[in-house]
């Protein structure tokens, strides 16, 4: 099958050139984010492959189905940047990548944890600038700690394995569908409330969808325990930044650890160091001590890379064949879940 593949990136082409194989599909690779300035580049594509922060509004759906396209593959397991409403009205089928590899983000939060608690990016600059003074990196330990996680599918409970087994953490949860895998390992189900009230650190792995944008806000901020650390591998919408920003002046919030922002969209995966960031909430994040910030980068190890252009792939031969793929995304179903 012909594919477009947008926001291209150098490591995009490397894993999808591999995963095809022999040329199974024609693949083109193009560095055009997709938006309504681009999507004429998909005409005559009966298939696109799009990443997070490609836009499928409603125009730009309509203007893919009567370019000629059939399918969307989503090389990623959110769906957020995507109108239901609009692909619910279209003859376009969706499909997704919801397991590539849980490790690499659960990994990487967990990393977010230890690099804000042991102030190992600020270490590491002293050390560098010839400065061995302990004054300010001052930690505390894992083991025993109360971690609070918000969403226990594939990524969350692989992170609270980590946290309880790894660091000797008690671990809670909240989530509206009960893991059975993480009850057995011994995390409690909490609501809401009870987890923000005695965690000492939060990491939230849910979703973006309407229930949950901005699902931590200022009445949620102001619910957590004083000192918290707060962690976001999932959306960045998830969290109301300015919210937080709030938080980290008062102290309530103590430290927190993204790879993921609202307006990512328009900062991450581009490099932008010889540019004066227009972004002022951004620029203000970074300006605290005790934030730490990676630019979405959760998802990039070679086994998930691997996973994602192999799934991809397989997902679209799938649909090309004209068979049932597990992995495609019924807009109907996930409107009437999102009521």
């Amino acid at each position: 099958m012909k594919i477009a593949l947008f926001s291209t990136k150098p490591f995009d082409r490397r894993f999808f050139e591999r995963a095809n194989g022999k040329g199974r599909h024609e693949i083109h690779f193009l560095e055009s984010r997709l938006s309504p300035e681009t999507v004429a580049l998909a005409r005559g594509y009966p298939c696109i492959c799009v990443f997070v922060n490609d836009q499928l509004d409603a125009e730009v759906i309509s203007r893919l189905e009567s370019g000629g396209t059939r399918f969307i593959a989503l090389r990623c397991a959110g769906f957020n940047n995507v109108d239901l409403h609009a692909l619910a009205r279209a003859k376009l089928k969706l499909v997704h990548v919801p397991a590539y590899s849980p490790h690499a983000v659960a990994e990487h939060a967990a990393a977010l944890v230890l690099g804000l608690n042991r102030h190992l990016p600020r270490a590491y600059n002293r050390v560098r600038e010839g400065n061995f003074s302990l004054s300010g990196l001052e930690g505390f330990n894992l083991f025993g700690k109360t971690v609070g996680v918000i969403g226990t599918g594939r990524i969350g409970a692989t992170f609270a394995r980590i946290m309880k087994h790894g660091f000797g953490c008690r671990v809670i949860a909240f989530d509206p569908y009960i893991n059975e895998e993480c009850r057995e390992m011994g995390v409690e189900y909490l609501s809401l409330h009870e987890l923000y009230a005695v965690s000492d650190v939060i990491s939230v792995h849910c979703p973006l969808n309407p229930k949950t944008h901005h699902l931590i806000n200022g009445e949620a901020v102001a619910r957590m325990k004083r000192g918290v650390m707060l962690i976001n591998t999932s959306r960045g919408a998830v969290i109301d930044t300015l919210a937080v920003i709030e938080g980290l002046k008062s102290g309530r919030v103590g430290s927190l650890g993204i790879d993921v922002y609202e307006q990512e969209g328009d900062l991450f995966f581009e490099d932008l160091s010889d540019q004066v960031i227009q972004d002022d909430v951004f620029e203000r994040l970074i300006t605290f001590p005790n934030v730490l910030v990676t630019g979405h980068q959760g998802f990039f190890t070679e086994e998930a890379l691997t996973a994602i252009a192999e799934e991809t792939l397989d997902n679209i031969s799938r649909l090309e064949a004209g068979g049932k793929c597990e992995n495609e995304i019924v807009p109907e179903r996930v409107l009437a879940r999102n009521r």
